[in-house]
C-alpha cells in the first residue's frame, strides 16, 4: 500500500487554511506550501503571539468601536481581519456559537467582549476549565439568569443550559439532574466592584458607559446540602459539576460533535442530533479517544482531528457553507488589511448581521445552527453584494498583490482568456469548480479581449478584467463553501 505524502499537497494545505484559518490569503498559500502540512498545523494549534490589539488607538481612531459602546462586533471583526493566530481566533467564534450569549439582554457589549477574550484565553485548553470559567463569567451568569439563583430559591436556567446545550445534550441527563446542578451553582453571581460595600446589583448607564461586571461568589448564598448530580452524590459546588460533566462519555461526544460539524462537514441542526446519529460515528469516536486520553484537552482533540484521514480525505472538503463571519473576513482578507479601525468595519458588522449571523447578538440560546441556514435567498444576495464591494478597488493591497501575482505566472504580458480563468481560481484556493461555472466565467471574461499589460491603458483594462473575475468567482457557489 503507497503512502501519501500530504505535506506539500497544496490542495489539502487549502483546505486546512479554510477550515483552521478565515482562508488564506495568497502569501499564506505560498508560506504555508514552503513548510507543509505538519508544521503549518503545529503553528496554528501552538500560537506564540499575544495578538494584543491596542484599545488606545480603536478609541482614538474610531470611537464608535470601543468596547464601551455598541460596536464591538467591528473591533470583534477587526480582531479576526488582524490575527496573527486565526485558529485560536477561529476557536473563539465556535465558542460564541455554542455558549451563545447576546447584548440585546445585557443591553451592554464590555461584558460580552470580556467573554470573548476569555474564550480567546481558554478556548483550547481543558475543556474543564473552559466550563468553569464560563460559569464565572458575568455574561452569561446574567444571560442566564444565575444572579436569581439562590440557596433558599434555585433558578434553573444555567443548571438546564450548561447541561443540554453547553456540554452534553438531550438524552444525557435527567430533570433532576438539571435541579441538581441549579443547586451546585448557587451563590454564583455578579457585583459592580465599585459598590460592593453596598452590594448594588444594577445595570444603569452612568456618564462614560456602564459598570464592569464582576464576579463573586457568596457562600452565605449556597446550597450546602447533599446534591445527586449524573449519579454523583456529595455536598457538590460549581467546580464539582463541571467535573462531573466532564467526566461523561456523553459530553465527550457532544463536543466532538460539534468540532466535526464546524471544521469537517456540516452536520443536521443541533436540535435533531438525539434523534439521529452522527454522520461519521468513526471519527466522533476517534475524537471522544482523544479527549479521554488528554485529560480533556480541546487542543488534542483538534490535533486528532486535523491529522485524521477523515479530515484530510477529498469528501470533507467544500462538505461546510461557509459563516457569515468567515465570508466576511474571508473578503476582507483577500482585499487586504485594515491598519486601523475604519468605516469598512462597520459595513461588515452590518453585513455579517443581514447574512444572518449578528456576531454578539445570537437569535436565542441555542446560537446558531450553520449549515445551509446561511443560505436563503435573501442572504446569498447580500454574500455576493458584499464580497463584490470589498473586492472592487485593484489599487487595495490584497488584490494588487494578486494582480501581481497573476502576471509572475505568466510566460508573457499576455494571457488567453482560459489562462486567466485558470489562474484566478488557483489563486483564490486552489479552488475546483464546475464545469459550468468554469465555462460561464470564460464566457463572461471574453468581453475583454485584450488581456496584455504592457502599457498603461493595457494595465488598467487587465486590472479591471482580473477584479471582475475575482468578483465573479467569490460570488460563485463553489466560493460559498469551505
Amino acid at each position: 500500500m503507497t503512502t501519501v505524502d500530504y505535506s506539500k499537497d497544496v490542495s489539502l494545505l487549502a483546505h486546512l487554511l479554510r477550515r483552521a484559518s478565515f482562508g488564506p490569503t495568497p502569501d499564506e498559500m505560498d508560506y504555508a506550501v514552503e513548510v507543509g502540512y505538519d508544521n503549518i498545523l503545529k503553528e496554528f494549534l501552538n500560537p506564540k503571539e499575544a495578538d494584543l490589539v491596542p484599545h488606545d488607538m480603536i478609541r482614538r481612531y474610531h470611537v464608535a468601536q470601543s468596547d464601551l459602546r455598541n460596536q464591538g462586533a467591528a473591533y470583534w471583526i477587526y480582531r479576526m481581519l488582524m490575527t496573527k493566530s486565526p485558529l485560536r481566533e477561529k476557536m473563539t467564534l465556535f465558542w460564541h456559537r455554542i455558549f451563545a450569549t447576546g447584548w440585546a439582554k445585557l443591553i451592554q457589549h464590555r461584558p460580552i467582549l470580556n467573554q470573548i477574550d476569555m474564550f480567546r484565553t481558554h478556548g483550547m485548553g481543558k475543556f474543564d476549565d473552559l466550563l468553569i470559567e464560563l460559569s464565572k463569567d458575568p455574561s452569561m451568569i446574567m444571560w442566564l439568569d444565575n444572579q436569581d439563583n439562590h440557596g433558599h430559591n434555585i433558578n434553573e436556567n444555567y443548571g438546564r443550559e450548561i447541561l443540554e446545550l453547553f456540554s452534553m445534550g438531550v438524552g444525557n441527563y435527567t430533570e433532576d439532574d438539571i435541579k441538581e446542578t441549579a443547586r451546585a451553582f448557587t451563590g454564583w453571581r455578579v457585583v459592580n466592584p465599585e459598590y460592593m460595600s453596598i452590594k448594588m446589583r444594577n445595570n444603569t448607564a452612568r456618564p462614560y458607559g456602564y459598570m464592569s461586571w464582576q464576579f463573586e461568589y457568596d457562600d452565605e448564598d449556597h446550597d450546602k446540602g447533599l446534591k445527586t448530580i449524573l449519579g454523583q452524590t456529595g455536598n457538590w459546588n460549581g467546580e464539582d459539576a463541571v467535573r462531573i460533566i466532564c467526566e461523561q462519555e456523553g459530553t465527550a461526544k457532544y463536543l466532538a460533535r460539534h468540532l466535526y460539524h464546524y471544521f469537517v462537514e456540516d452536520e443536521l441542526p443541533v436540535p435533531q442530533w438525539p434523534h439521529e446519529p452522527p454522520r461519521n460515528p468513526e471519527a466522533i469516536d476517534l475524537m471522544v479517544q482523544s479527549y479521554f486520553d488528554n485529560d480533556h484537552s480541546i487542543k488534542a482533540v483538534l490535533g486528532t482531528m486535523f491529522t485524521a484521514d477523515f479530515f484530510k480525505d477529498i469528501p470533507a472538503r467544500y462538505a461546510r457553507i461557509k459563516s457569515p463571519a468567515e465570508m466576511v473576513v474571508g473578503a476582507l482578507r483577500l482585499a487586504g488589511p485594515i491598519e486601523l479601525p475604519s468605516m469598512d468595519l462597520l459595513a461588515a458588522e452590518d453585513a455579517c448581521t443581514n447574512m444572518g449571523q449578528a456576531l454578539l447578538n445570537p437569535p436565542s440560546v441555542e446560537g446558531w445552527q450553520g449549515g445551509t441556514e446561511w443560505v436563503s435567498t435573501g442572504a446569498y444576495v447580500q454574500r455576493v453584494n458584499f464580497v463584490s464591494k470589498v473586492l472592487s478597488d485593484p489599487d487595495k493591497i490584497g488584490l494588487r498583490n494578486i494582480i501581481d501575482k497573476i502576471k509572475e505566472k505568466a510566460s508573457s504580458s499576455n494571457l488567453t482568456h482560459t489562462q486567466l480563468v485558470d489562474f484566478c481560481l488557483d489563486i483564490l484556493g486552489p479552488l475546483d469548480v464546475m464545469d459550468s461555472t468554469k465555462s460561464s466565467l470564460n464566457k463572461y471574461i471574453s468581453r475583454y479581449p485584450d488581456l496584455s499589460w504592457s502599457d498603461k491603458s493595457g494595465s488598467d483594462s487587465f486590472d479591471e478584467a482580473v477584479v471582475s473575475l475575482i468578483q465573479l468567482i467569490v460570488s460563485s457557489i463553489e466560493y460559498q463553501n469551505a
